[in-house]
């Protein structure tokens, strides 16, 4: 029991969204007994119901839960002779609950001047933030409760480890890993925000190397840059926070207004 507990007390630290699978029943001969858990991620598993059509189906499922955007558990019956193709030929129910993070999840890159303000702002927010710089540092000593600090000497291999739903700021000291962030960004379609700090200017050069380097131009379209709702504030750090946490709250909302229905296949529904 402890294994899963702990595993999911990381995801939720980490602001990972998961699927809690349980073998809710067994009837006649299954891979596994009833009440075996395993943790489903986009990208990883961990513990196991048994292996085999089983688990890969179950496996399957829980990750449509997850990009389906549904929060309500469900159950699914597998007959395991005809529907699996399992020799063990038994009956087993499969209990699916998501474990969806609560609030906002930001991906911070770059703990300069206005990065630290943000991260100040946010603190006091219903989010959570993994806060990524390769300089230990340009960290503050003291950061709020609901941020996660990374010290990373390749942050685009953090990038590709942010869980989907996250929305990505980039703000680093360097235009070159500026534009290495947002090229690993953009293709990524599970990341509904990802902004850049700059310039008109800024923005304007990178869509030109962007397209250089092949990238789809409906990846390009969803680069945010500048950042911040516009007419918001000044140049002050303190400032271009405001405006770009207001504009992350404004982006959460339409989101959440316009998020469609679960996509769930009709056999897939709770019994």
């Amino acid at each position: 029991m402890a294994a899963w507990l702990e595993i999911l007390a990381g995801l939720e630290q980490t602001g990972t969204a998961s699927v809690l699978v349980t073998l809710l029943a067994v009837r006649g001969s299954t891979p596994r007994e009833a009440g075996c858990k395993m943790v489903v991620t986009e990208h990883e598993t961990h513990g196991t119901i048994g292996g085999g059509n089983l688990e890969f189906s179950s496996i399957a499922l829980a990750r449509s839960v997850l990009r389906g955007g549904a929060s309500a558990p469900l159950v699914k019956e597998f007959p395991l002779g005809p529907e699996l193709a399992q020799c063990c030929g038994g009956h087993a129910s499969v209990l699916l609950e998501p474990m969806r993070p609560a609030g906002l999840q930001v991906a911070l890159f770059g703990a300069g001047h206005v990065g630290r303000a943000l991260v100040n702002l946010l603190g006091t927010l219903e989010c959570r933030v993994q806060w990524i710089d390769a300089r230990r540092e340009a960290f503050p000593a003291d950061i709020p409760a609901n941020v996660v600090r990374h010290v990373e000497a390749a942050p685009v291999e953090r990038l590709v480890r942010v869980p989907a739903g996250s929305f990505v700021l980039v703000m680093t000291h360097d235009h070159a890993l500026d534009y290495e962030l947002i090229a690993a960004a953009l293709p990524r379609e599970d990341l509904p925000y990802i902004g850049l700090i700059g310039s008109e200017t800024k923005r304007a050069r990178f869509v030109a190397r962007l397209r250089r380097a092949g990238l789809a131009p409906d990846a390009i379209r969803r680069l945010v840059c500048p950042i911040g709702v516009e007419g918001a504030g000044g140049k002050q750090p303190a400032e271009i926070a405001i405006a770009v946490a207001a504009q992350l709250l404004q982006t959460r909302d339409a989101l959440a207004a316009f998020a469609p229905a679960p996509r769930l296949a009709a056999e897939d529904a709770v019994r």
